[in-house]
């Protein structure tokens, strides 16, 4: 008799679930603005460490990056453009709350031990987002985050591959210069920043503008401000 010629389910390599990877671990190393993108964009530079002896084969990695702006400290022009996002300083100990920033979703190729990948994050400058207010507040120094990490991780097993989740807990905290977002939105809006206005308003702006002959809204808006100024 021939033997028995291998079936499907012979030949699959087996999958071992894990819950969780706890040595798993991820480092922010820096922040740059992307230099050659069609939109305002940050990449953040992570480092993964994995120190299992089989190395991970991929990681399908999810990250929530937030604001911490209770870890730095503000000059008095910075806390009067706060104002209408923290109230009044002397609340701050109760309003001074994270901001979320950016969800995002990138893949970790494989790797023994550790490795580096970017992390792109679009960007916006829409002062109607708390996020976007609180970058053009500040004048200098760094803006403290937060990454959070999800994911799955597929890693190789002696016996074939095992799929796990990344930990919940894990995270990794980063500073961003004020200056990498200052140039970053002066590339792409270079001393100018968007508002949103409802369309009824902005018609009562284009008529003002037009009664007055101004060439900009620049002109509309500084007409305006001297009229209300005591």
């Amino acid at each position: 008799m021939s033997p028995r010629s291998p079936t499907r389910a012979d030949t699959r390599r087996p999958f071992k679930v894990v819950t969780t990877v706890d040595e798993l671990a991820f480092d922010c190393v820096g922040v740059r603005a992307e230099a050659y993108a069609a939109f305002p964009t940050l990449v953040f530079r992570l480092r993964v460490t994995d120190p299992s002896p089989g190395g991970v084969h991929t990681i399908a990695l999810r990250c929530q990056i937030r604001v911490e702006p209770h870890l730095r400290r503000y000059g008095d022009g910075e806390a009067e453009l706060l104002g209408d996002l923290f109230g009044d300083p002397a609340r701050w100990g109760d309003t001074l709350k994270p901001l979320r920033f950016a969800d995002v979703s990138v893949m970790v190729p494989a790797f023994t031990g550790s490795t580096e990948i970017d992390v792109p994050v679009p960007c916006g400058y829409d002062l109607e987002v708390a996020a976007g207010r609180y970058f053009a507040a500040l004048d200098d120094g760094e803006i403290p985050m937060i990454m959070l990490f999800g994911g799955t991780v597929f890693a190789r097993a002696r016996d074939g591959f095992s799929v796990s989740q990344v930990p919940w807990h894990r995270e990794a905290r980063c500073r961003l210069p004020v200056a990498v977002w200052r140039e970053l939105m002066d590339r792409y809006f270079p001393g100018s920043g968007w508002l949103r206005l409802r369309r009824d308003t902005l018609r009562e702006l284009s008529r003002f503008k037009s009664g007055h002959a101004l060439a900009t809204w620049d002109e509309t808006l500084e007409l305006l401000l001297k009229e209300t100024r005591p």
